[in-house]
């Protein structure tokens, strides 16, 4: 059974949301949602003994719960890799574009959302999200796999809702599957093949020895970085090759 006090932070909560998504935060007053929640100015201080502030910070727990308990009903019910990772991009990429009060304030606020997603905020956002929807990926993927690859999908779904894409509709499961099949999973498989690719010697020109020419030491002379070539002397022309 739900308490008294419960039920108002639920109702205050959303009163706060329709609060900023008509005016945000810099405008929204303690009256404001009081107003809204349909409650008494004292009953909103009983339950958020901080004001504002308290308030705020609790709308921003409530909305990240919601988000994850939908990305987890979502995700849950996929059947294979791809699908998780579609309905994850679609379901994170609906519920933050669609948000009223986070629109708002990524249009006449930018600072107060962008301050979330800068530097130490940013790295604790990443790292809550990779913990949520790893597991999720951890059905066809090795836990260090899947860890990876839900940084990477949260970092895409962040990019294009803050910079969407003219020709990409990530709310639209066909073209967000088309994402995934074109980019994610074949970088998944890059993760997984090995590198097979040969080693590259990066050294030094060798100047040349009594009896070594570029017989002698080919790797060397063709696979240099121009950057470490020594400068041109007796035994070398302009471009660095032994003579």
């Amino acid at each position: 059974m739900v308490s008294a006090a419960g039920t108002h932070r639920v109702r205050i909560v959303d009163a706060t949301l329709e609060c900023l998504a008509r005016h945000g935060t810099a405008k929204t007053t303690v009256d404001d949602v009081a107003r809204q929640a349909g409650v008494s100015r004292a009953t909103v201080y009983r339950v958020f003994p901080g004001g504002k502030v308290e308030i705020l910070a609790a709308v921003v727990d409530t909305e990240m719960a919601r988000l994850f308990s939908a990305l987890g009903a979502s995700m849950g019910a996929a059947d294979d890799l791809a699908d998780v990772l579609v309905n994850a991009i679609v379901e994170g990429v609906t519920r933050v574009t669609t948000h009223r009060a986070l629109s708002y304030l990524v249009e006449h606020e930018p600072e107060v959302v962008l301050g979330h997603l800068a530097f130490d905020d940013s790295n604790r956002l990443l790292a809550t999200a990779t913990r949520f929807v790893a597991p999720f990926l951890a059905r066809w993927m090795d836990p260090d796999e899947s860890a990876r690859v839900a940084e990477w999908s949260t970092r895409i779904v962040l990019s294009y809702c803050l910079s969407p894409s003219a020709d990409t509709d990530l709310t639209d499961p066909a073209q967000a599957r088309q994402l995934v099949t074109t980019f994610v999973l074949p970088g998944i498989r890059a993760l997984r093949a090995p590198d097979t690719s040969a080693p590259i010697a990066i050294a030094p020109f060798a100047t040349e020895r009594a009896g070594a020419g570029p017989a002698g030491n080919p790797a060397v002379l063709e696979r240099t970085a121009a950057s470490t070539a020594a400068p041109a002397s007796p035994t070398t022309d302009a471009k660095g090759a032994v003579r």
